[in-house]
């Protein structure tokens, strides 16, 4: 048995139809295909978004997750990346609601305003800046396709501003001083660079048509990939945050996860090939994890297996060899924290 008829019998309707048009390759113009795109507004995981939408275009609740908040700026970004990622764009009524709600409350500088002390930790209070203020509220948008908008390009511009010498983004700026880094969230190669941050901002640039190829996107994954992890657990936290099981919490933090299901995405987004030692590293460890009828099992959420294979099976069919992906960064040795030195 393989992954075909495990995949195409999923009760979800968006999921059958994102297999058939990216794994499948069948034309929207294919009738199974657009009886399927007519069913995704019954599908529980976007049912259940639309009725909870309020008014404003915002959301503040998700049925699945059980997550309430008044974060509504994050929380309506999760809405909008779960829509895009099942197909939803501007076309889509719900979505323009909910888009127009994040621009409404972006800032004239192209930012979006950092969330205010109660959704805050401590380690994240008194930061004047943050890059991922902006990038959570960009991906959503991003993700719907609405990349090129002018309050978009605005926003790009924003988080450009904020990029480091060495092609990472901080933590943010607190009294004019970057914000130290815990090493949970250390990259390789960089001294003021965020991990957290730097995926975050590199995940809006990878849906961004042009400057998902740029040079500014390139380093950020060069140097996002210089975090040689092999965490089991973390295997498909993005896709089930996104289908509403994990919750939508964390700001410094939001992208703490080195998961790769994740990361593959972003090398195919991006261009990075397997002729990539760590990108054949990662490819070769998701391979060994591949369940005897093809399926990817998720440890902690058994409904997102099957989305999580299709992830990685897109991912994996995607991601070239002998293209022009040039790696700056040597394969280093990697650990978040180091032992002391004893001084006696």
């Amino acid at each position: 048995m393989t992954w075909v008829p495990l995949l195409l019998t999923d009760p979800s309707p968006c999921l059958r139809y994102l297999v058939l048009t990216e794994l499948l390759d069948y034309s929207e113009e294919e009738e199974e295909v657009q009886e399927l795109s007519e069913m995704r507004e019954l599908d529980p995981l976007v049912a259940n978004l639309f009725k909870l939408q309020k008014p404003n275009g915002s959301w503040d609740s998700f049925d699945l997750s059980r997550v309430t908040s008044s974060a509504n700026l994050q929380l309506t970004s999760m809405a909008l990346q779960r829509l895009g990622y099942f197909g939803f764009d501007s076309s889509c009524p719900v979505v323009q609601r909910g888009a127009e709600y994040l621009f409404s409350k972006q800032q004239e500088d192209g930012s979006w305003p950092i969330p205010g002390k109660k959704e805050l930790t401590d380690e994240e209070y008194g930061y004047q800046m943050m890059p991922v203020q902006t990038a959570i509220p960009l991906l959503g948008l991003v993700m719907c396709e609405y990349a090129n908008d002018k309050r978009s390009e605005k926003a790009f511009e924003w988080i450009m501003q904020q990029r480091l010498k060495d092609g990472a983004w901080p933590v943010g700026l607190s009294a004019g001083n970057y914000g130290g880094i815990a090493g949970y969230r250390r990259l390789a190669h960089s001294r003021w660079g965020c991990r957290s941050n730097t995926t975050a901002v590199l995940s809006c640039l990878a849906y961004h048509p042009k400057l998902r190829k740029s040079e500014e996107a390139k380093r950020a994954l060069d140097l996002v990939l210089g975090t040689d992890s092999k965490l089991r657990t973390n295997l498909g936290f993005m896709i089930a945050r996104i289908i509403g099981l994990e919750k939508s919490i964390g700001v410094i933090t939001y992208m703490a996860k080195f998961d790769i299901s994740h990361i593959l995405d972003l090398c195919r987004r991006v261009g990075a090939t397997q002729d990539d030692d760590r990108v054949s590293d990662l490819i070769e460890f998701v391979k060994m994890e591949q369940g005897k009828y093809g399926l990817w099992e998720n440890l902690r959420y058994p409904q997102v297996t099957r989305w999580l294979t299709f992830d990685l099976l897109r991912s994996l069919s995607k991601i070239e060899v002998n293209k022009d992906w040039i790696s700056f960064e040597p394969k280093t040795p990697f650990k978040a924290y180091f032992e002391k030195i004893r001084r006696f």
